[in-house]
């Protein structure tokens, strides 16, 4: 893919339809309720076909006080889909000894469990997301893993697979002119270029110079190159797309996945009429007077009248005792129920067709006192869980080890690249409860050894830990023994051996 030629249409026709999806889904996820009204803005398409149009896609009254109100459920299912992911770190693992200990560093170094709590709930938000490898010495000694948003960016695929990629954002911006970064990621290199235009236009390029968010690019490029580019020296793509899911069901050809709000928005907006039809209940039922006019007190010419509701006596009123003049108290009822029983459905149903349990959203009453009953109560979100981290595994595994031979090819470390294993944490934790009652009936039917115990008990300490903690256990309970082979033997060293029995007699 080679940077755009001047004056060409930004964003490329291929990429106007799917960043018009994005925008919608961003709007959503923003939780923005300007955004969203101007996302849902009426057009010629949608009042042509007579339907009655959807909450926030009806005009609104300038000349009222705006009532409405938005539930950012959207953000919430994101949130979610990156909490079951990413909540527990995934484990990353490789052969060597160094390499191991390189890729911890640059995982804690670099903040990896951040940098993909970020991406997997952006991912769930936009169809997907990038993971790009990129460096700067002055500001770390390491090659960088960092996430990149997926409406900022235009792919270029072959055979499904993704070939090359053209980040951009805008440096500046005053209305009319645009200063666009366009940073292309090929194999075995990364070309930088700044672009002069409009918001609809890329322009002309000029010089990385032009701005200062690109100048210090310049000390970067190769020398006897183009003036853009800045060769790797490793034979592998910088930068990875890890698809929210698949497919696409507005347009099965894409590569680009699906968000979780495909197909939800109609609830969304039912979800946010529901809300604001309760609170217009509540503002409706505020408890009101009328009063005849003869109750009133003049506040002067041109200032009206009121109504003094700490008075405590008043004076006769010139009205007929047979009137009916009088206070009379207006106040309805608040519907609470229905609107709370209707948001309830709404919001179930909307979880659902993004692909969760209502119970990964606090529904349901409390939580299940053991983790193997909330996989059993949570079983729609643990399988979504499932298929996203099948998407994200290949591709985490491939950057991490371009991170690691572009680590080791700019001269930060010298061990040798491996490809990791990636391996997901629970996204449910056991309960500590529930794991000491199992390890004390297995220990009272004496199926378990010490180290089986603390492995049960921290399955996260690693060998060497255990074996630690498993020593100062038997020494404290007096377990421990100068010769371990020696322990259940018979004869001299054995335990209780000259302590009153046969062997003591003899």
């Amino acid at each position: 893919m080679p940077l755009p030629e001047t004056d060409s249409a930004w964003p490329p026709p291929q990429m106007v339809k799917p960043l018009a999806t994005m925008a919608m889904d961003d709007a959503w996820y923003s939780g923005d309720r300007d955004r969203i009204r101007k996302a849902h803005q009426p057009n010629t398409e949608t009042t042509s076909t007579g339907r009655r149009l959807r909450f926030w896609e009806r005009p609104r009254r300038l000349d009222t006080p705006d009532h409405s109100l938005h539930v950012p459920l959207a953000a919430d299912i994101a949130t979610t889909s990156a909490d079951l992911l990413f909540s527990e770190p995934p484990t990353l693992t490789v052969e060597t000894k160094e390499t191991q200990a390189r890729l911890d560093e640059l995982a804690e170094a670099g903040g990896l469990a951040n940098t993909l709590l970020e991406a997997g709930e952006v991912s769930a938000a936009l169809r997907g997301a990038y993971l790009r490898v990129t460096w700067n010495a002055d500001l770390a000694k390491r090659a960088l893993l960092t996430t990149h948003h997926a409406d900022t960016a235009v792919p270029e695929w072959q055979m499904g697979i993704l070939k090359s990629v053209t980040f951009w954002r805008e440096v500046s911006a005053d209305g009319v002119r645009v200063l666009r970064h366009l940073e292309l990621h090929e194999i075995g290199a990364i070309r930088h270029a700044l672009y002069e235009g409009t918001s609809t236009n890329v322009g002309r390029p000029v010089p990385l110079t032009e701005h200062p968010e690109t100048a210090d690019l310049v000390d970067s490029l190769t020398p006897d190159g183009d003036g853009q580019t800045i060769l790797t020296g490793i034979d592998r793509l910088t930068a990875a797309y890890v698809r929210n899911m698949g497919p696409d069901r507005q347009d099965r050809r894409s590569n680009l996945g699906r968000s979780d709000f495909q197909g939800v928005h109609g609830m969304f907006h039912a979800l946010d009429e529901t809300w604001t039809s309760w609170m217009r209940d509540i503002r409706l039922a505020k408890a009101r007077l009328i009063v005849p006019n003869g109750y009133l007190t003049g506040e002067g010419p041109g200032l009206g009248a009121s109504f003094d509701l700490d008075r405590e006596v008043w004076q006769a009123v010139n009205a007929s005792p047979t009137s009916g003049e009088g206070i009379t108290e207006n106040q309805f009822l608040i519907r609470v129920d229905e609107h709370q029983r209707t948001a309830e459905a709404i919001v179930r149903q909307a979880v659902k067709l993004a692909g969760y349990s209502a119970q990964s959203f606090g529904m349901d009453g409390d939580a299940a006192v053991t983790a193997t009953e909330v996989v059993a109560r949570e079983r729609k979100s643990m399988i979504t869980r499932d298929k996203k981290a099948r998407y994200w595994a290949p591709e985490l595994a491939n950057m991490l080890e371009v991170q690691l031979l572009l680590d080791r090819q700019l001269g930060f470390s010298k061990v040798t690249p491996e490809r990791p294993k990636i391996e997901f944490g629970d996204s449910v934790s056991e309960d500590p409860k529930s794991t000491a009652e199992t390890i004390e009936l297995l220990a009272r039917g004496q199926a378990i050894s010490t180290e089986a115990k603390v492995r049960m008990r921290s399955p996260d300490l690693d060998d060497t830990a255990v074996r630690e903690e498993t020593d100062r256990i038997l020494k404290e309970t007096g377990q421990l023994v100068a010769d371990p082979t020696m322990t259940g033997a018979e004869g001299p060293g054995a335990p209780g051996f000259g302590q009153g029995g046969d062997e003591e007699a003899d």
